[in-house]
C-alpha cells in the first residue's frame, strides 16, 4: 500500500508534466522553457500555485493574476494519471509490467487530450512510446505469442528476449500498415483524408507494448466506441458530419486503457 500510495504522488507529478506537453507539443513548443506561466495574461506561476490538484482547488479553479478560468483538462489528467499508477502499482508491485504499465497509461493519457483539444497526436509520445515499448519488450514478455507462432510455421523458434521482441515489433507493424492502408484507400475513393498519420503511429506504439492481438482488440474497440458516440455527438450538437473531424485517437487511447486495465477480462490473458 506504501508503494502504491507513492506511486500515487508521482503519478500527480507526471501528470502535471503530462499538461504542459499536452499544451506545447501540439503547438511546437518547449516542454523545458519557458516557466510554466498563464496562457492568457502570461504571468509566471510560482511554485506554489503549480502543486498538482492542491493548487488548482486553493486558487478555485482561476489564475492568481488575471482570474480567467483554468481548464478543467489540469487537475483530470493529474488525477487521472495518478489513479493509473495506484492502480498499477497495488496490482502488480514495482515490477517490470506494473512499471511498464504506468508508462503506456501515461502516454496514452497524454495522446488522449493532445487529440481532443487540438487533433494532434504528438510525434514525442507516439514515436518516443513505439521506442519504449520496444525497450520493455527486452524485460518484460509481450502478452502474445501470433509472431511466435508464424515463425513456428516457418521453421523458425525463438525463445525469451527475442521472442518478446518480435511479438513487439509485429505488433507495431502489422497494424499500422493495415491502417494506414485503409486511410490512403479511403483518401484515394473520397479524395479526402479520413485517418491522421498519428493515429497510425498511436496504433504502432500500442501494438509494441500489447503485441498483435492486444493492439487489434484496441483498434476494433476504439472504432465500434469511436463510430457509435462520435455519431451520436453529430446529432446531438448537429454538426456536419461530412465536415466533423472526430477524436480518433482518444477512442483508441481509452480503448489502449480499457485493454490494460482489464487484461485478463477482454483478451483473456
Amino acid at each position: 500500500m506504501i508503494e502504491a500510495s507513492l506511486a500515487f504522488l508521482f503519478g500527480l507529478l507526471i501528470g502535471s508534466f503530462l499538461n504542459v506537453c499536452i499544451y506545447r507539443w501540439p503547438r511546437d513548443l518547449s516542454v523545458v522553457r519557458p516557466r510554466s506561466h498563464c496562457p492568457r495574461c502570461q504571468a509566471m506561476i510560482a511554485w506554489y500555485d503549480n502543486v498538482p490538484l492542491v493548487s488548482y482547488v486553493l486558487l478555485g479553479g482561476r489564475c492568481r493574476h488575471c482570474k480567467q478560468i483554468i481548464s478543467v483538462r489540469y487537475p483530470i489528467v493529474e488525477l487521472m494519471t495518478a489513479a493509473l499508477f495506484f492502480n498499477f502499482i497495488y496490482a502488480q508491485g514495482v515490477t517490470a509490467v506494473g512499471i511498464k504499465n504506468c508508462v503506456m497509461s501515461a502516454l496514452l493519457v497524454g495522446l488522449m487530450f493532445s487529440d481532443l483539444e487540438e487533433r494532434i497526436l504528438p510525434d514525442e509520445l507516439t514515436k518516443g512510446g513505439i521506442v519504449l515499448g520496444l525497450i520493455f519488450a527486452i524485460f518484460t514478455p509481450v502478452p502474445d505469442n501470433i509472431a511466435q507462432t508464424v515463425l513456428w510455421l516457418m521453421g523458425a523458434q525463438l525463445k525469451g528476449i527475442a521472442a518478446s521482441l518480435v511479438e513487439a515489433v509485429f505488433g507495431a507493424a502489422i497494424p499500422a500498415f493495415f491502417l494506414w492502408a485503409g486511410g490512403a484507400l479511403y483518401e484515394k475513393v473520397r479524395h479526402k483524408e479520413g485517418l491522421g498519420f498519428g493515429d497510425v503511429k498511436l496504433i504502432a506504439m500500442m501494438g509494441a507494448f500489447l503485441g498483435l492481438r492486444g493492439a487489434l482488440t484496441v483498434l476494433i474497440m476504439g472504432s465500434v466506441a469511436g463510430s457509435l458516440l462520435g455519431y451520436l455527438y453529430i446529432k446531438i450538437t448537429r454538426k456536419n458530419a461530412s465536415t466533423y473531424e472526430l477524436p480518433f485517437g482518444s477512442f483508441l487511447c481509452a480503448a489502449g486503457i480499457a485493454a490494460i486495465l482489464f487484461e485478463k477480462q477482454i483478451m483473456g490473458t
